[in-house]
């Protein structure tokens, strides 16, 4: 074991776009970060330790929380950050779409989620922060959604319901939904368009992300909220 005094952040879906910009944005904060993704590349930084896996696989969450407790001897906060979204109208969904957007951001929240709580329990306490989307809230016929809806809106749920469950054992649980975010996942040519879905007229950075993640990181007194953070979508057109 190395490193035991740093406090240490997971987060999944790590290896690029908003993942990545919360490997910095909890390095700035001084955390040790366990950062996991499918084809996540080994990082030069001695407290940052990398975890190639499918979140949607148990054993993946099982690997990730083990390695982290090994190394860093705690687990602070986890940032279930993996997702996938697929838009299409409802109908045209596939069995192999239900399966990999259950997966990742159904499954992948689970069975982590339930291993760190255990670790924080032991400790005495921890953060949890789902990245969801102000679709969940605000449904738009132009991005058709329902399994985006299924999805994280069963995490929001699970948000309230595990904040509220572990809020006298100094547990919090905190979500972040997201409007449309400039990241790897949207080619240059839509930009505009989905620019437009925001009454801000812009896509968010993955700054404004990772700052409203490391708000939430440095409140205690909040917890059980889920913060929109999608340029005025969540409030009206």
């Amino acid at each position: 074991m190395s490193n035991q005094g740093h406090k240490v952040a997971v987060i999944t879906g790590a290896s690029q776009g908003i993942g990545a910009g919360l490997v910095t944005a909890y390095r700035k904060l001084g955390y040790a970060v366990v950062a996991t993704s499918r084809s996540i590349a080994p990082s030069q930084d001695a407290d940052v330790l990398t975890i190639q896996g499918d979140i949607s696989d148990r054993a993946t969450a099982e690997r990730v929380i083990a390695a982290c407790v090994d190394r860093f001897g705690r687990i602070d906060t986890l940032v279930n950050n993996a997702g996938i979204f697929i838009s299409k109208p409802f109908t045209d969904f596939t069995e192999d779409d239900y399966d990999a957007v259950l997966g990742v951001n159904v499954n992948g929240f689970f069975r982590i989620s339930q291993l760190a709580v255990a670790q924080m329990l032991k400790q005495g306490g921890g953060h949890i922060v789902q990245i969801t989307t102000s679709l969940v809230e605000h449904p738009n016929s132009a991005v058709p959604s329902v399994l985006a809806s299924l999805t994280k809106g069963g995490l929001q749920a699970a948000t309230k319901a595990l904040a509220i469950e572990y809020a006298s054992r100094g547990i919090r649980a905190n979500a972040v939904a997201l409007g449309t975010i400039k990241t790897p996942m949207h080619p240059e040519e839509n930009h505009e368009a989905l620019a437009a879905l925001h009454p801000m007229g812009r896509l968010g950075e993955v700054s404004d992300i990772a700052d409203a993640v490391i708000y939430l990181e440095n409140a205690p007194f909040v917890t059980g909220v889920i913060l929109p953070v999608d340029g005025g979508q969540t409030a009206g057109h």
